[in-house]
């Protein structure tokens, strides 16, 4: 009996920033769906409580995307202790919830270092093997703020328009070696955080559900089976997509 498309067993996933929110709950799902996974971010004792939590198919390496130089070594490293990368799932990102009048350069800065520098650096470093192999999905992490104008994120909203540009072009100069690009842009996902902001803004929290056609928050695990599919065999002929994982809110009213 043939596996089934989404099955991911006997692949190696690198997921970024995938102790905590989004990037656990993709985690999880590769998990289920038979793959190994490596998880990395900046604080050792956050990888850890993942891996405890998400079992032996689990291993962490601790790095910051937003070092550069720190980006060749890590894959090397990965690749050298766990075998070749099969999908790369760009999740760490950072955000400033400020007037634009009130950005500086710095800051403005450090969001695109980390949101657009090093995903493109990591990207590249792990597309070199990926492109010897003729094989190799990677997954990029939008968002609502790259699909309209959401206020008080400026820096924020172009790091993550600009990925969305990046991942046209990294699918057609990547899709003749075997490898397909595409991107997830998650809506209103449930979180402390999130939870949090909106309960201390009640307006806000009724304008981001009143324009969510399917109402509610999305939950990790909407991410997680979205980042499946796009990794797994079901989606081989997709590349080059931002697929909104949103209740509707990008297209809502």
């Amino acid at each position: 009996m043939a596996s089934s498309p989404f099955d991911l067993t006997g692949k190696l996933a690198l997921i970024t920033g995938g102790g905590t929110g989004l990037g656990l709950g993709i985690a999880e799902a590769f998990i289920q769906a038979g793959a190994r996974v490596i998880i990395t971010g900046r604080r050792e004792e956050v990888l850890q409580q993942a891996c405890q939590q998400l079992g032996p198919q689990v291993s962490c390496e601790v790095n910051d995307v937003a070092d550069l130089d720190s980006i060749p070594g890590l894959v090397q490293t990965v690749e050298q202790k766990y075998g070749p990368i099969d999908i790369l799932v760009n999740n760490a990102g950072i955000n400033l919830k400020k007037h634009t009048l009130e950005v500086n350069d710095a800051e403005f800065q450090a969001i695109i270092q980390t949101n657009l520098l090093g995903l493109f650096a990591l990207t590249r470093e792990v597309a070199k093997g990926m492109t010897q192999r003729k094989s190799g999905s990677i997954l990029m992490i939008t968002s609502m703020a790259a699909l309209y104008g959401l206020p008080l994120v400026s820096a924020y909203a172009a790091s993550k328009s600009a990925v969305l540009g990046m991942v046209r072009v990294l699918a057609s100069d990547l899709s003749p070696h075997g490898i397909r690009v595409n991107a997830i842009a998650p809506g209103f996902i449930q979180s402390p955080m999130l939870l949090k902001a909106l309960e201390t803004d009640p307006e806000r929290k009724r304008k981001v559900l009143g324009r969510t056609p399917l109402g509610g928050f999305g939950q990790p695990a909407d991410i997680g089976h979205a980042a499946v599919f796009l990794a797994s065999d079901a989606a081989r002929f997709i590349t080059g997509v931002n697929l909104p994982v949103d209740g509707g809110n990008s297209i809502g009213f």
